[in-house]
C-alpha cells in the first residue's frame, strides 16, 4: 500500500515538472516570436521611410515583377495549409502522413526560397545591388531577413521529420511541432505585409 502511494507522489511530480518545463518552452517562444515582430515591425518602417526618396538609385517601380511575387506567394501559402494538415495529422497519430506533408512542406518551402534567390541574383545582375541606395539597402534587408528566417524553418522543420522518424507523435514531439507551425503561419503573415507593402505598391504607382 505504502509502495503505492509512493509511485503516485512520484507520477504526479514527474507530470508536475513536465507540465512546468512546457510552460517555460511555451513562454520562451512566444518571447522570441514578439521579439521577431518588433525586429519586422523596424525593417517595415525602414523601408515605408527609405522607398518615398531612392536616391541614386532605381526606385521600386522597374524593379518588381508581381508574376514572380504571386508565385512565391503561393508556394508560401500552400505550403502553410499542408502544414496544419500536416499538425492535424501527429494528434491523430499518423505518422505517415504528417512526414508526407511535412515533406511537402518543405518542398514548397525550398521553392520559394529558389525563387527568392533568383529574384535576389536578377537584381543584383541588373545593376540593383543593395549598396547602390538606401531603398535598395531596406529592400533587400528586409525581405533578405524573412527569406533568411524561411530558411531557417525548413532546417527545423527537418529536424522536426528526424524526430516523429525516431520518436513518432509522441507529446513532446507534437508540442515542439505546433511550435513550428506557430513561426511558419508567422513567417506568412510576414511575407503578406511584405507583398502588400512592397511589391504590390511598386507595381501599381
Amino acid at each position: 500500500m505504502l509502495n503505492a502511494i509512493n509511485a503516485d507522489v512520484e507520477r504526479t511530480r514527474a507530470d508536475t515538472g513536465s507540465a512546468e518545463v512546457h510552460a517555460a518552452r511555451e513562454l520562451g517562444f512566444w518571447v522570441y516570436l514578439m521579439s521577431d515582430a518588433v525586429i519586422f515591425s523596424l525593417l517595415f518602417a525602414t523601408y515605408a521611410s527609405m522607398s518615398v526618396n531612392p536616391h541614386a538609385g532605381p526606385s521600386d517601380v522597374p524593379l518588381f515583377d508581381l508574376t514572380r511575387t504571386l508565385g512565391e506567394t503561393g508556394l508560401l501559402l500552400t505550403s502553410s495549409f499542408t502544414c496544419g494538415l500536416a499538425t492535424l495529422a501527429t494528434w491523430r497519430h499518423q505518422t505517415a502522413v504528417a512526414i508526407v506533408w511535412l515533406l511537402v512542406t518543405l518542398m514548397l518551402g525550398l521553392g520559394f526560397i529558389g525563387m527568392e534567390f533568383i529574384e535576389f541574383s536578377g537584381l543584383i545582375a541588373g545593376g540593383a545591388a543593395p549598396q547602390r541606395s538606401g531603398f535598395l539597402s531596406a529592400f533587400f534587408t528586409l525581405v533578405g531577413t524573412h527569406g533568411l528566417h524561411v530558411c531557417l524553418g525548413s532546417l527545423w522543420l527537418l529536424v522536426m521529420i528526424a524526430q516523429l522518424l525516431a520518436k513518432g507523435p509522441t507529446i513532446w514531439v507534437r508540442s515542439r511541432l505546433q511550435r513550428w507551425s506557430v513561426f511558419w503561419h508567422f513567417l506568412d503573415i510576414v511575407w503578406i505585409g511584405i507583398f502588400s507593402v512592397v511589391y504590390l505598391p511598386g507595381v501599381l504607382t
